[in-house]
């Protein structure tokens, strides 16, 4: 057991993920998603990481079969050295703004230096980026980031988690400490035994609305399952929420574009400059320390649980950010820990007997998963469930229909189509991977799965389970 701290800390837990979009699409919806979270997420991370970093990284099992397929990270720095190096060479040639060319050739000039660190760590060997990130991985999720509580059946679930958690232990050793990311945090509490049987120790809940903020600061123990480790939403709000910090208006805007798709303009109007943005970064890093600081002065551990492609793909001084935010707490003095490391240094308190079903979705609920807008997704799916799960009991599913279930139970289509994200895009893959999980069910053994790599170790063998 660690010392008890007295004055509290923080554990920032980095949640990053993408849907399976390897080979299915490219602009403006599918694989290109996943190049530019490479480019301006996972590989800024990967260097704070690598500079002993105390954060708690969490990595889906299907962002990782994304980074394991073969030819993946090629067609990435294609993309890299092609694509963004044209589309930037003609923005540049067709900006009529001095500061507007600048902004492009910053731009131009992170896009190359992500080529080059991505060639760098593929040239060091050791299974390229997946193998560079997972020196630090902590964390696991279910295998295709499905709601748990919306899956129909208990063997549907035991699906979800083996094929993650197996997938972990393939890729990474015996090392996972039985810490899993719940996709959106959602959590019920008939998941317990399932989550332990599974070897779940530790999941992150969101509690906003039915614990007092004083005791988000606690983990929880449930009386049959693993340790609930609520976020503290107040924490989380100063990055996350509509007026956190990526709404300065001296950050690059995410919504402005030049006729390439390229982004070059500050949210106030003016054109980028990287320099006052970097400043506030800063300060925003200084700002954050101070408020956590307060936070915890009487103790307990604040849990700031955000997705990792928030820093740099959405935020793009958000790497800038999270390097002040580590400057700062060593200068200020707060304490920021990995979270399994912290865990043991904080005696939970008992979770309440009538906990109810919660997400870190809007409201903290199911419905932007289940509400009208995606309902028909979310029944579908659940149908599409229950009959593997009796045809694999009657010996009529193959390991297509298992891969073509799990693509089809991602949270990613239901929240693209209820967010407006990318509607049409949802919509297109829920339809895809139904149609071709009929297929399977109606000619076991036919045809190869169209999912590629996606949950290779997934097996019949967890539906057939009483």
């Amino acid at each position: 057991m660690s010392a008890p701290v007295a004055a509290g800390e923080l554990a920032i837990v980095l949640h990053s993920h993408q849907p399976y979009v390897a080979g299915f699409g490219t602009w403006p919806f599918g694989e290109e998603w996943l190049w530019e979270s490479i480019a301006t997420s996972y590989l800024p991370l990967l260097e704070l990481l690598d500079r002993g970093a105390p954060l708690t990284l969490s990595l889906t099992p299907v962002l990782c079969d994304q980074l394991a397929e073969p030819d993946a990270l090629e067609r990435c720095a294609a993309f890299l050295s092609t694509t963004r190096v044209e589309t930037h060479r003609r923005d540049i040639a067709g900006a009529a703004d001095a500061g507007v060319a600048a902004a492009l050739e910053h731009s131009a000039a992170r896009y190359e230096w992500a080529r080059e660190r991505l060639d760098a760590v593929t040239r060091a060997g050791g299974h390229g980026l997946l193998g560079a990130l997972g020196r630090h991985v902590a964390w696991t999720s279910s295998a295709t980031h499905a709601i748990l509580p919306l899956l129909a059946t208990d063997a549907g679930v035991r699906l979800q988690l083996r094929a993650g958690i197996d997938g972990h232990r393939a890729r990474f050793g015996d090392g996972w400490g039985g810490g899993l990311w719940a996709p959106e945090c959602a959590y019920a509490p008939w998941l317990d035994e399932l989550l332990v049987q599974a070897g779940v120790q530790a999941t992150c809940v969101d509690l906003t609305d039915v614990l007092a903020p004083a005791a988000h600061l606690r983990p929880l123990r449930s009386a049959a399952g693993p340790l609930l480790v609520p976020i503290d939403r107040a924490t989380i709000e100063l990055v996350w929420g509509r007026a956190g910090y990526p709404s300065d208006p001296r950050y690059r805007s995410y919504h402005a574009f030049t006729p390439h798709r390229h982004r070059a303009w500050s949210s106030d109007g003016a054109a980028y400059d990287p320099v006052r943005a970097a400043a506030a970064a800063r300060e925003h890093g200084a700002d954050f320390v101070a408020r956590v600081r307060e936070r915890v002065a009487g103790g307990g551990l604040c849990v700031l649980a955000i997705d990792t492609e928030l820093l740099g793909d959405w935020w793009h001084e958000g790497p800038l950010w999270l390097e002040a935010v580590l400057g700062e707490a060593q200068s200020q003095g707060l304490p920021i820990a990995r979270l399994d490391d912290a865990l043991p240094r904080h005696a939970p308190a008992s979770a309440p007997g009538d906990l109810p079903v919660t997400t870190w979705g809007t409201p903290r609920d199911l419905s932007t998963w289940s509400g009208p807008a995606v309902a028909d997704m979310a029944w579908s799916t659940r149908d599409a469930e229950l009959r593997t799960v009796a045809a694999a009991r009657a010996g009529g599913a193959d390991a297509r229909a298992v891969r073509e279930l799990l693509a089809l139970q991602s949270s990613d289509w239901a929240f693209l189509v209820s967010t407006d994200l990318a509607a049409p895009y949802g919509h297109e893959r829920c339809a895809q991977h139904r149609a071709a999980l009929d297929a399977a069910l109606a000619a076991p053994g036919a045809h190869q799965p169209e999912v590629r790599n996606l949950a290779p170790r997934a097996s019949v063998s967890a539906l057939l389970e009483p």
